[in-house]
């Protein structure tokens, strides 16, 4: 850019130097009045190929003061308008009205070169010098496009062949149009000055306003082909051409891309209910909420096939993208729908699976097969969840069984009540990494581990409506759901093997000061383990969601786990379990400051 300005204003130094003291009185009006005419066209701009790429007419203007005035004249009018245009259009960056007369003073300085060294002589248009009339517009147009072609070569990437191919077929007719009525503009003000120049404005701005429907139209027929028309998000096709398109910009570049898979919970479900056209309308009320929360942002959403969609997050770390897919996800959950009461959930509701897209050679469809594993993993946690790709749970292979064995028995919550299901997963995950933290031994690992799965299975035995309800509980159902903890008791006596997991279940809401129930113990009488699980359940109690429910952050419930550190909860197992999560927040904040940092240099490139 700075090259193409330092040599954009030597250009002008060499051919502005014409001197205007042989100017009428009537020449310098109608030198004055295109400068008008400039400024007018610059208004009335139109919309080509590629995207983002705009024209007006002043080109005409330029080009007939060469053919009528000489270089200098109209060097003149180029620098009066684009110093008049930088003042009242200030929201346009100075450099890019600076790269923008650089670039006009290479084309018109091409053309007066180029119209010279075929013969051509600036006054009356001369029928005999058609050619070097011609070949100034060919340049002119030539210099126009390759410049044009460039930029977008160097904003987008790609091939610089396919970009000047693509303008020339779809943007030549308008271009050439425009060039050609620099002749006519010559004829005009040859013949009537003034008159002539009025009567050219009155028609480049009727051609140019024919150009704005004419390419509208295009833009709207493009985009129409390149919609889904149920949900008003992208469509499958063009979401893959983008993501090959963002896949190497990154590669490129170097800026992280998120790519998020999310499904529709239970869509099926809603679809046989209620039919499909009351389907089509949950699925145009998805489409509408993602783009509402996407469109800001610059991603790019799309639907790809069904009930699934995906997003494109340019810029944005994994972490930065979880934290917007889970504020979407809890406002899907929070805006009523009809009908939502035959979802588990209570509301609408979708799970989504991200990965992040780095400096890595890999085809899309393998970020794209990550993702979806990601998002099986979201749909397997119970659903209404966002998973990171490699955020697996890795346990030994001698635990594998015995969770599998007992995770089929948690899995009647997911009819039952979906909340204590995903409840008891959470609490399985961070039981896991506590394990870790804490240095347990194998026997010690196993009892936490497998505790944490089950350790709400007595609420099986808990009526529907009052584990279902949603306001306050009755002390007489209080008093029921707190016998969920002997009823998991029994359950875990059935199985000779399973039976060592009976302190975990039955003492996780013993309380350190004694107040706990079901017997009171108090401190150190109540196993280790016990007194860990307290921790964990009573935190992801604290922060799991529920629709058109007030949820604790994360930094809350730490404050309230902080403040029970000695009452409820054992001072040094709270402690440890603070700072697990204390450390899960800082990697959670730096992917989020790294997000936005690069998103911030984006935007002032």
């Amino acid at each position: 850019m700075l090259i193409v300005c330092l040599l954009g204003s030597l250009l002008f130094s060499l051919y502005s130097n014409t001197t205007f003291q042989h100017f009428s009185l009537s020449q310098w009006v109608t030198i004055y009045s295109m400068i008008a005419a400039v400024l007018i066209l610059e208004h009335f701009t139109f919309q080509l190929p590629p995207e983002g790429n705009r024209q007006s007419m002043d080109s005409s203007i330029y080009l007939a003061a060469l053919f009528v005035f000489g270089v200098g004249q109209s060097m003149f009018i180029l620098l009066v308008s684009c110093l008049i245009s930088l003042v009242y259009n200030r929201s346009i960056l100075w450099w890019k009205h600076t790269l923008n007369f650089s670039i006009y003073t290479f084309m018109i300085a091409g053309a007066s070169l180029t119209f010279k060294l075929f013969g051509g002589i600036t006054g009356q248009f001369d029928i005999d010098n058609l050619a070097a009339y011609s070949l100034a517009l060919a340049v002119y147009f030539t210099i126009n496009v390759l410049f044009v072609g460039i930029y977008y070569y160097l904003m987008y990437k790609g091939t610089l062949y396919e970009f000047v191919k693509n303008i020339l077929q779809d943007t030549i007719f308008a271009y050439m149009g425009t060039l050609l009525l620099s002749i006519v503009l010559v004829l005009l003000i040859n013949g009537s000055r003034s008159f002539g120049l009025f009567l050219f404005l009155a028609i480049g701005m009727l051609l140019s306003h024919a150009f704005r429907q004419l390419f509208r139209m295009y833009y709207e027929m493009s985009e129409k082909a390149n919609l889904d028309q149920r949900t008003g998000l992208y469509s499958h096709s063009f979401f893959e051409e983008k993501l090959d398109e963002f896949i190497r910009q990154s590669n490129e570049s170097g800026p992280p891309i998120s790519l998020v898979m999310l499904d529709v919970d239970d869509f099926k479900k809603y679809n046989d209910e209620f039919g499909h056209p009351q389907g089509d309308r949950l699925l145009g009320f998805i489409g509408k909420m993602i783009k509402e929360a996407c469109e800001p942002k610059g991603f790019f959403a799309a639907r790809y096939g069904g009930e699934e969609f995906s997003i494109i997050m340019p810029g944005f770390a994994i972490g930065e993208a979880k934290s917007f897919m889970d504020a979407l996800r809890k406002k899907t959950n929070d805006t009523p729908f009809d009908g939502v009461d035959v979802f588990p959930h209570g509301c609408v509701s979708f799970s989504a699976g991200i990965v992040e897209i780095r400096q890595e050679s890999f085809d899309k469809s393998q970020w794209i097969d990550w993702a979806d594993r990601a998002l099986y993993m979201a749909k397997s946690k119970g659903k209404n969840t966002v998973v990171l790709f490699g955020d697996e749970v890795h346990l030994p292979r001698s635990l594998e069984q015995d969770i599998n064995e007992l995770e089929q028995q948690i899995r009647i919550f997911l009819s039952k009540d979906v909340y204590t299901y995903k409840h008891s997963k959470r609490v399985f995950s961070y039981a896991v990494d506590m394990a870790d933290i804490l240095g347990l031994n194998e026997e010690d690992r196993r009892l936490l581990v497998l505790g944490a799965l089950v350790h709400d299975v007595g609420k099986l035995e808990i009526p529907r409506d009052i584990l279902n309800k949603k306001t306050r509980l009755s002390q007489e159902e209080w008093e029921i759901v707190k016998k969920h903890v002997l009823w998991g008791k029994e359950f875990m006596l059935v199985s000779e093997k399973f039976k060592d997991l009976v302190p975990l279940v039955e003492l996780h809401h013993e309380r350190y000061d004694g107040k706990g129930y079901p017997h009171g113990l108090k401190g150190t009488a109540i196993p280790r383990l016990a007194r860990l699980l307290c921790v964990i359940d009573s935190f992801d109690a604290m922060t799991t969601e529920r629709p058109y429910q007030k949820t604790k952050s994360y930094r809350e419930a730490i404050e309230e786990l902080r403040a029970c550190r000695g009452t409820q909860f054992d001072p040094l197992l709270a402690d440890h379990f603070i700072g697990y999560i204390e450390t899960k927040l800082v990697h959670i904040d730096s992917a989020r400051l790294a997000a936005s940092e690069a998103a911030a240099s984006t935007d002032e490139a």
